[in-house]
């Protein structure tokens, strides 16, 4: 377990965007994905993360619908400022209090609730001052609809601004054995550069996870498994359409094969523990603090088992030696 703000969650989170966008659709199931949210429930993964953006709504409903009867266990994660184009299928940001009062009773709708518990800034607007979105988004714990805010993806300075005018409750960014940004360290080639921060500098965000250990918040890592290449089952640049991991640096061939160095290490360590890969990779995030809650995204109830029973790996100081000391992933991540 750990804590958020003034209650216990699951150590390790549920992602589900996976469910509604991003990794292929022709394995979407609406229905095994419902049973598999109530499922993890049942086994205490109650720190739930959507987004108004994933499957242009889809997935709000999905996870709402999930939840009927068990609302009140979880703590629902979801987010604000990312618009999709519907015919282009890009997203653009969208930071103005108009869109941001707007989206909330959208999602509140969609998800079938009276109260977000933890509402993200998806990614910062860079067009519009972010004193004003989080102004705009602190009217809205003030009102009764939000319970706390986070953001994501932001520099230490960034949450810093916004912290004097609303407490940070957490902040969302990819940690994971191949990106390490949020803990001061430059990994991949441009890895800070196209990381998706705005107003980012050459020298990255800064340590985003000492910063929230510092000041009360949960560090909420996406993507631990660093979209399923931590897994071990990625072993070829070979994706369905609608797979945005085809796109991605990392993901490319003659790339992906040089970053299948960094699973050979977790599996190393993984025979040690009687463990997967995955496992491993889970455990790492967990060690990086008591107040990080990492929240992998799967569409698999077996996975479900496998990440959730992450929590009991206790990995040695030998163990985070070597996983610590991992080579750099070649290539950026977007």
């Amino acid at each position: 377990m750990r804590m958020f703000a003034d209650r216990y969650v699951g150590a390790v989170g549920l992602g589900c965007m996976g469910m509604s966008w991003a990794y292929g659709e022709s394995e979407r199931d609406d229905r095994e994905s419902v049973a598999l949210i109530r499922e993890a429930v049942e086994l205490g993964v109650t720190f739930l993360d959507t987004s108004d953006v994933y499957g242009a709504g889809h997935n709000e409903q999905l996870v709402g619908r999930a939840l009927d009867g068990v609302r009140d266990r979880v703590v629902l994660g979801s987010k604000v400022g990312l618009v999709v184009d519907p015919s282009t299928r890009s997203m653009a940001r969208d930071g103005t209090p108009k869109h941001v009062r707007e989206a909330v009773e959208a999602s509140l709708d969609r998800l079938g609730t009276d109260m977000i518990d933890l509402y993200y800034l998806h990614r910062i607007d860079p067009e519009v001052p972010l004193a004003e979105t989080w102004g705009a988004m602190s009217e809205l714990v003030a009102e009764g609809k939000v319970r706390r805010l986070g953001l994501s993806e932001v520099t230490v300075a960034q949450a810093e601004e916004a912290h004097t005018v609303h407490p940070v409750a957490a902040i969302q960014s990819e940690l994971s054995l191949w990106t390490r940004d949020a803990l001061g360290v430059k990994t991949g080639d441009g890895a800070v550069s196209d990381a998706g921060y705005a107003g980012v500098s050459g020298d990255g965000p800064g340590d985003v996870v000492g910063w929230c250990a510092a000041n009360g918040a949960a560090f909420v890592p996406f993507s631990p498994l660093g979209r399923g290449f931590l897994t071990g089952a990625v072993t070829a640049a070979s994706f369905e359409d609608g797979d945005f991991r085809g796109s991605l640096p990392r993901f490319q061939e003659g790339v992906l094969e040089q970053n299948l160095r960094i699973v050979e290490v977790a599996r190393t360590v993984a025979e040690r523990h009687g463990a997967t890969p995955a496992q491993i990779a889970i455990a790492w995030t967990l060690a990086q603090g008591e107040h990080v809650i990492p929240i992998p995204g799967t569409k698999k109830r077996r996975y479900l088992h496998e990440n959730t029973v992450a929590a009991g790996v206790d990995l040695t100081e030998i163990d985070l030696a070597e996983l610590d000391a991992v080579p750099p992933p070649v290539g950026a991540r977007y």
